[in-house]
């Protein structure tokens, strides 16, 4: 679709969502969402991507009734989902699935790395016959198979515009394919009591830390899964150590500025349940004695309600990670991402929403000498940093906005 036509579309589907009556389904009820998602919870990220989308729907279609299809929700996750959540309901087992198909009007696949419930897609469309929609995902491959279910999507939104450009390269021929954000932008989760006890046994106060982030190139999920190692885990093993210092000596130079320069503690904290031992191996531990002493080592994994509540707290983020920026931005706090070759495109939505200047390839010499200003900047500069990030989420929230609208537009066709 060209971009002229679905932005007219766009604007007469949120004109007609402004001034609409209640939405309900053909047979007079309110319509039923099924959402797949909620792919894993050893990173507080892919939890994230359920949040954000359930809490999306609410606000944009708050008449309909939603169900999630979930992979995985446990770690504690469910019961955030419950408590934040009242009215969710859940398809855990098959015959939960099976009636979730029977009374489901419409399937929407969350945001992701890929297709990744392509198989799902492939059932729901074989035995319900009932439409779908593809909801802010890459993707860098299709095969037979994908590419029919993507076809037949009332749309595909993608989360980077690497993604986008791939699918129209490819020729799909979904009637909408256009930016769409990840869905983690939505989450508003909080656990302020959690938070402010991490804060304040940790000698933090709100507004004077900014948070950083470690990040193998591959997650090592042998550790995460206590699994024995295969041929490909060695292979990711051996990049991993051969590229640690490369990428984490400029994030210890940045956290050297930012406490000899400022005011600032640093929080070094994860996103992954690999990544505090990573943190302190490759940061905490190699910094110089009088920096160590203003940095505040997160020893232990979180879910995304308290990780999001110590953020909004902090002055802002930085690292080699790409969920936490994307749920700080979402929130208003200022974001910087650094990424490489072994991740996907997903990167690329920093200059999609406009923070192309706070998004750093660890694999371009140039752009690595430009990390350590740029954090500085941040941190010496909040108001300012504070109003980028604003302005970038602005734009995410416009895209909101627009995608909820053709959803909307969707149940009532």
């Amino acid at each position: 679709m060209h971009r002229r036509i679905f932005l007219a579309e766009i604007a007469a589907a949120l004109a007609a969502s402004t001034h609409a009556s209640k939405l309900l389904a053909a047979d007079g009820r309110p319509p039923r969402i099924l959402l797949r998602s909620s792919w894993q919870t050893v990173n507080i990220g892919d939890i994230g991507h359920t949040p954000g989308v359930i809490r999306l729907l609410g606000q944009y279609l708050p008449e309909a009734e939603v169900t999630l299809w979930p992979s995985n929700i446990g770690n504690g996750v469910e019961e955030m989902l419950r408590r934040n959540f009242p009215k969710l309901r859940f398809a855990q087992s098959s015959a939960e699935v099976a009636q979730a198909f029977h009374d489901c009007d419409f399937l929407l696949h969350g945001s992701g790395a890929s297709f990744v419930a392509q198989k799902h897609v492939a059932r729901w469309h074989r035995e319900t016959g009932k439409p779908y929609g593809i909801y802010g995902i890459t993707l860098s491959a299709v095969n037979a198979e994908a590419r029919e279910l993507l076809n037949a999507a009332r749309f595909v939104f993608f989360r980077d515009s690497v993604s986008l450009k791939f699918a129209r390269d490819e020729g799909l021929k979904c009637p909408v394919m256009e930016f769409g954000p990840d869905g983690a932008f939505g989450v508003k989760l909080r656990n302020d009591a959690a938070a402010e006890s991490f804060l304040q046994a940790s000698g933090l106060e709100q507004g004077k830390f900014l948070c950083v982030i470690p990040r193998l190139r591959y997650t090592p999920y042998w550790l995460i899964r206590h699994k024995a190692m295969t041929a490909e885990d060695d292979r990711k093993h051996a990049r991993n150590v051969e590229m640690q210092e490369h990428d984490h000596a400029p994030l210890r130079a940045a956290i050297s500025a930012v406490v000899r320069d400022t005011a600032l503690k640093v929080l070094v904290c994860p996103e992954d349940e690999s990544q505090m031992a990573v943190g302190k191996r490759l940061l905490v531990d190699q910094l110089p004695d009088d920096v160590r002493a203003r940095v505040v080592w997160r020893e232990k994994y979180w879910l995304t309600d308290e990780a999001l509540s110590t953020y909004v707290r902090s002055a802002g983020l930085f690292g080699l990670e790409m969920h936490s920026p994307i749920m700080c931005i979402g929130n208003g706090v200022p974001a910087i991402v650094c990424r490489f070759q072994e991740q996907t495109s997903k990167g690329i939505m920093w200059r999609d929403i406009g923070l192309g200047d706070w998004l750093f390839d660890m694999d371009r010499p140039d752009e690595v000498a430009r990390l350590v200003p740029t954090v500085l900047a941040l941190a010496q500069d909040p108001a300012a940093a504070k109003a980028k990030a604003a302005k970038a989420r602005e734009f995410v929230e416009q895209r909101q906005r627009a995608t909820m609208a053709i959803l909307r537009q969707n149940l009532e066709s």
